[in-house]
This record gives C-alpha cells, sequence and structure tokens, in this order.
C-alpha cells in the first residue's frame, strides 16, 4: 500500500479564540469510523487512522453518537500509543449511551455498538457523558469538547425543554472542566447557526463546530454569526463542507445527489450545476473549492471533512492544496452564486491558504 503523501509543512494553523490551543486547518472527521451509511472492519478502520497520521493530520474530531461509540474507540486505539504527540482531539457531550442490544443500524449507523441514544444536556449528565467518552478513548486528554446537536434541528419542539437546561447546568459543567484543565476549548457541535448564536448568550464559548451552514451554498450566517464571531475571537470549526456530498459528486452523474443528508431538491441541483459550469471555465475542482472557500474567512479555524477512507484521505490533500484563480471566486460572486461580502481565498507560494476579501 502506497503511503499518503506528506502534507504536515503545507498546513497552516489557527488560533482557537483566545486560548493557547492551535488547530491544523485541515482536519479529520471520525464520524464513518462509526460506520456511517456503510460498515467497514477495525482493520480497515486501523489503517485509515495510520494513513491519516502518516499523511500529517493532527486534528481529529469524534462523538459517542458516532456508530454510539464506535468511533471514539477506534480513535482512541489509533492515538492511545501516540500519547505525547502533538495532536489535537475534539468529542462531544450531550448524549449518553444506554444498553440497547445489538441492531443492523441505529441513527444512519451501520452495525454500530449495542448502545442507543440518551439526551441529557443537565450538569451530571454533561459530567457523565465527558468520563464515558474518556473511557470509551482509553485517553486521558480531550483538548475540546462540543455540546452536541443542541438545536430546533435536532429536536424540534423539545428543544425548548432542552436548551436551558443546557444553558445553565450543562454549561456550568463544561466551563468547569475549562477552568480545572481537563479541556482546552468548549464549544457546541450543530447544524444550525441561530442555535449558536442564542448561545452566545448565555456563555463565553471558545469555537463552534458548525456542519453545513457556512460553505459554497451557504453562506446566510455572513449576516449576523459570523460578525458575532469576529467580535467576540470566537473561532469556527466547518464541518459538512461538502453539504452532505452533493459539493464533492457534483450533479453530472447518475447518482443522486444528497444535500442536507437528503436527496437534493430541483433549486439546489441547478445552482451547484452552474458552479460547476463555471468551475469548468477555470479548471477548478468542485470539491476543491467546497473545501477551500470556508477557510478564507477570519473566524474560521479548520474544516473537517469525514474521511473514511485511504483515497478519499489521498484525494483530500490534493484538492486541499489545488491552486484556484480569485478570478473563479469573482465569476460566481458577479453570477450570484457566492454572496458579494464573502472572503475568498488568495493564494500565496509561500504560506499556503491566506484569506482575501
Amino acid at each position: 500500500m502506497q503511503n499518503s503523501p506528506l502534507i504536515n509543512k503545507q498546513i497552516p494553523k489557527k488560533q482557537i479564540g483566545n486560548t493557547e490551543l492551535e488547530v491544523d486547518t485541515l482536519g479529520f472527521g471520525c464520524a464513518p469510523l462509526g460506520n456511517l451509511y456503510h460498515s467497514i472492519s477495525d482493520d480497515e478502520s486501523k489503517a485509515v487512522l495510520n494513513a491519516a497520521w502518516q499523511a500529517g493530520f493532527r486534528h481529529y474530531d469524534t462523538a459517542p453518537h458516532y456508530g454510539q461509540g464506535l468511533s471514539e474507540r477506534r480513535t482512541g486505539d489509533m492515538l492511545r500509543p501516540l500519547q505525547g504527540k502533538e495532536y489535537i482531539l475534539s468529542t462531544k457531550a450531550g448524549r449518553l449511551l444506554k444498553p440497547a442490544g445489538y441492531a443492523k443500524e441505529r441513527h444512519g449507523f451501520v452495525s454500530p455498538m449495542p448502545f442507543d441514544i440518551h439526551y441529557d444536556y443537565s450538569y451530571d449528565g454533561i459530567m457523565r457523558s465527558f468520563e464515558d467518552s474518556l473511557q470509551r478513548l482509553g485517553l486521558d486528554r480531550i483538548d475540546i469538547l462540543y455540546m452536541h446537536d443542541i438545536g430546533v434541528d435536532t429536536h424540534g419542539a423539545e428543544n425548548d425543554k432542552h436548551f436551558p437546561i443546557a444553558m445553565q447546568g450543562g454549561y456550568k459543567a463544561m466551563d468547569e472542566l475549562r477552568s480545572q484543565g481537563l479541556v482546552k476549548a468548549i464549544g457546541l457541535g450543530v447544524n444550525e447557526y441561530e442555535v449558536c448564536e442564542q448561545a452566545m448568550d448565555h456563555g463565553d464559548w471558545d469555537c463552534f463546530l458548525l456542519a453545513g451552514r457556512y460553505s459554497l451554498l451557504e453562506q446566510e450566517s455572513l449576516e449576523t454569526f459570523l460578525p458575532k464571531c469576529q467580535a467576540r475571537n470566537c473561532s469556527v470549526i466547518v464541518g459538512g463542507p461538502y453539504n452532505s456530498g452533493i459539493l464533492a459528486t457534483g450533479v453530472r452523474g447518475k447518482g443522486i445527489a444528497n444535500y442536507n443528508y437528503a436527496p437534493a431538491c430541483a433549486e439546489i441541483i441547478e445552482r451547484v450545476s452552474k458552479i460547476e459550469t463555471i468551475c469548468d471555465e477555470y479548471n477548478v475542482t468542485l470539491a476543491a473549492a467546497a473545501l477551500q472557500f470556508p477557510l478564507a474567512h477570519p473566524s474560521v479555524a479548520s474544516v473537517i471533512p469525514g474521511l473514511g477512507n485511504i483515497s478519499r484521505i489521498q484525494k483530500t490533500i490534493v484538492l486541499f492544496n489545488q491552486s484556484i484563480p480569485n478570478e473563479f471566486w469573482q465569476s460566481l460572486k458577479a453570477a450570484n452564486l457566492l454572496n458579494k461580502d464573502a472572503p475568498v481565498p488568495a493564494q500565496s507560494k509561500t504560506t499556503g491558504l491566506e484569506h482575501a476579501s
């Protein structure tokens, strides 16, 4: 098996908020290691993580939800012999795992661990979640702890019950863990920026892991959320840069183009098709544009695509380093396919990706 190309010298780091923590701007999303949508073996998982480490990845994000503990176990098994090395690990709290027997599928994860989720954003629930994660990981350290999936997208009307508990008891627990040095940074890991804005009124957060809401397709968060992040020096880590797949696959193939965890509607398909046409004009890979775009915003510290096989690791490295001319971004803006106020990447031969308005 050919090793992935080394990239650690090519990935710049960014500081998380007002902390002393720095993360690589390209991270490794560990959801696929929980058998998201399809199963991979323990040996395959180990090979993927080893290839990622050899390729220079040092920023890993997992969660109890991913395979109901499976992703954390696999990620911890890889990192355990490397304790003392310079990696950054994030996981999430808010879902406790309860024994539920084996199942072929739960919550999109195939052959997960024999547990099901129980939401608990209370002080005790967050503390228990943190301690359980340490045991599943088999590690004595977690660098970033996110409160996972608080918000209307996950809970609907039930969020009115969960949110006050989370902002009072849950936040208190996370703040204590940070003040005691047991984690270096705290935040939310969610799919909606609105709940992050709400949370800003209830606590001092270092960062938000925001999936899919600041992307080549979506820039609504530029209006109020990202300016607030800048004002408070609160970092954003972008998950789901491909909006569940459509910005990786495009819309020209025979398969179903997925957007936001479901088949894309006609309006989204048409918009992506127009972006692909401009990609052709400038010889730009759609997925490269999607991966690089969020990093131009000064509040965005990292982008973490989910990586489930070795070939995808290698492809992601190429996409991350692909040269994209400034004219491409300006053409997207001229065609009303990109917010005119969105910062766009500029290329520097000496420092790699930078941002420019």
